[in-house]
């Protein structure tokens, strides 16, 4: 259990740094002093409030109970330990954060969130990629809980910008010609005759690409006119897709390539407003996410964070061992934890 206590320290301010690149899940970075405050039977303060030795080896124990957690921590068990240590402690600076700004946020709104962030992924597999990275789902979700509590604030205190009708829809605007993307056809005829045969029938009819497709099928020709992205286009036809018009075809002759390639550039496809819709949104967020981190900041400048000695000490944001040296943390603080490797 938690209790009050006062005591000494400072806090500073570091980069957020992301978990995992599917849900964009990041830590608060930690500062403060170590050895003011030194009960034993506490891994760290945070203000006027404690996490315990014992809710720190339980946090541990039930993560450990993933087997696939359990592996990623084998062998770097102190390590994973000062890990857990200090998203605990920032669970308790977002309490903090949240008590502020008068801010609440329940287990449905972080669903919610989580389920927009996984867009339809798998979540099992996005929870053992996760967990592979010695993330457990606890923690999954005590991030996005973070996220939202940043957006909540910001919303509070109108930093949000971006996300109305009128905003996305100029954005859209905006932003348009960058999102355009390429119809693109190729294909392999044995000679410069079938080639330019195929070209003077192509400018005259765009539509008739599947069926001279259809006529030289192989691994380098596209039964179908496709829909890709300037970046995905095939680096040797880059140019000529620069260059072309809408619904004109080329042909040219690549080293290694039997033949003559014809090359057909249709009409660009730009995403509807619609589609794009939930990116332009995300930028949004994105923006006023930044302005919330700074009140994050202003939070935790006016909390001292003590951490008890036996776990480590804070360096640039991390819990590092003290003095560098090896130490069996959970079991000379009186617990049970497998024996640790070398850091």
């Amino acid at each position: 259990m938690r209790s009050g206590h006062t005591g000494c320290g400072t806090l500073r301010t570091v980069q957020t740094r992301r978990l995992t690149a599917s849900l964009a899940v990041g830590l608060v970075a930690l500062a403060g002093v170590a050895g003011c405050r030194s009960d034993p039977g506490v891994a760290a303060y945070v203000g006027d409030e404690r996490v315990t030795v014992g809710e720190l080896r339980t946090a541990v124990d039930t993560r450990l109970e993933d087997p696939a957690l359990a592996e990623a921590a084998a062998g770097r068990e102190d390590e994973f330990t000062r890990l857990v240590l200090r998203r605990l402690v920032e669970a308790e600076l977002y309490d903090r954060f949240a008590q502020r700004y008068g801010v609440t946020v329940d287990d449905g709104d972080v669903r919610a969130r989580l389920d927009e962030l996984l867009a339809g992924e798998d979540p099992e597999a996005v929870y053992a990629q996760a967990a592979s990275q010695g993330v457990a789902r606890a923690d999954v979700f005590e991030t996005v809980r973070q996220q939202v509590l940043r957006q909540r604030v910001a919303e509070s205190q109108g930093l949000v910008r971006g996300l109305s009708e009128e905003e996305l829809r100029a954005a859209y605007e905006e932003q348009a010609p960058s999102l355009a993307q390429v119809r693109l056809g190729y294909v392999n005829v044995p000679d410069q005759g079938a080639a330019d045969a195929a070209v003077a029938t192509l400018q005259a009819d765009p539509g008739a690409y599947p069926a001279i497709a259809a006529q030289f099928p192989g691994a380098t020709t596209l039964p179908e006119v496709a829909t890709r992205a300037p970046d995905q286009v095939p680096a040797p036809l880059a140019d000529v897709v620069v260059s072309a018009a809408p619904n004109s075809a080329t042909s040219l002759t690549l080293p290694d390539l039997p033949g003559v390639l014809v090359v057909f550039v249709g009409e660009p496809a730009v995403p509807s407003f619609e589609e794009v819709r939930p990116q332009l949104e995300e930028s949004a967020r994105g923006e006023s996410d930044a302005a919330a981190q700074q009140l994050v900041a202003d939070v935790r400048a006016g909390i001292d964070v003590t951490v008890n000695p036996r776990f480590g000490v804070i360096e640039e944001g991390e819990i590092v061992p003290s003095d560098g040296g090896v130490v069996d943390i959970l079991e000379e603080a009186g617990g049970t934890a497998p024996a640790a490797a070398g850091d």
